[in-house]
């Protein structure tokens, strides 16, 4: 099962994980706020094909210029910061703003670089973006995905949107078979600041990567 899952955690938690220390482009920016979050999710499916195709070879052999590729792809359609102030829970109260902005830059690193290659998979046709039922709620909407995996068996990717102070839509959870990102990494989280403080837990996303989030993983499941 978690085999099956690989490719869509990959596209799920690289697409929500978007750097908040690179400059985004004004232009970005601006188409960003024309779109509702459907097409945020579609035009991001279409953008990471184009980018994608016809390099991966030399992507595989350049982490950093994937990393590249993915923050120009997702950077104008996420918000990391409001994303890992929820991982953080109760203890994002506790942090100072210093501890928040590095926690935030360290998680994405951690996330990214753990997911990246699973991308170098990604084809055009793999994302299904469902039509959007109900209502737009400011504080937050869902958007349904389906991934298709190798067998054939699709997997659902749900993608939560919030409306930014600006006016635009920007993505901040994402659930996988029904599993929360941020659920998931926020008891994840806490019970290692709990244990170590969250200076400690920084230090371990900033110099392990994504060694620090296999192992974060790793004894969340053990405590289940």
């Amino acid at each position: 099962m978690l085999r099956r899952l690989a490719l869509a955690s990959a596209i799920a938690f690289s697409g929500l994980l978007a750097a908040p220390v690179i400059a985004q482009d004004a232009s970005a920016a601006a188409a960003a706020t024309q779109q509702t979050p459907v097409q945020v999710v579609q035009d991001i499916t279409n953008k990471l094909d184009t980018a994608i195709a016809g390099q991966r070879d030399k992507l595989k052999n350049d982490k950093e210029k994937l990393i590249g590729v993915i923050d120009g792809v997702f950077l104008p359609h996420f918000d990391i910061d409001y994303a890992s102030i929820l991982v953080l829970g109760q203890h994002a109260r506790e942090a100072s703003p210093e501890q928040r902005s590095r926690f935030a830059k360290a998680f994405y690193n951690s996330i990214t670089h753990r997911y990246a290659e699973g991308l170098l998979n990604y084809t055009r046709g793999r994302v299904k973006v469902l039509p959007f039922s109900g209502d737009l709620n400011d504080k937050r909407s869902i958007v349904r995905t389906q991934v298709a995996m190798d067998d054939g068996k699709l997997v659902s990717v749900d993608y939560a949107f919030r409306k930014s102070s600006n006016g635009d839509w920007k993505a901040y959870d994402v659930v996988i078979e029904g599993i929360s990102y941020i659920t998931n990494y926020r008891n994840q989280v806490d019970a290692e600041i709990k244990k170590d403080g969250i200076d400690k837990l920084i230090n371990t996303l900033e110099t392990q990567g994504a060694k620090a989030m296999d192992t974060l993983e790793r004894d969340g499941k053990a405590a289940q």
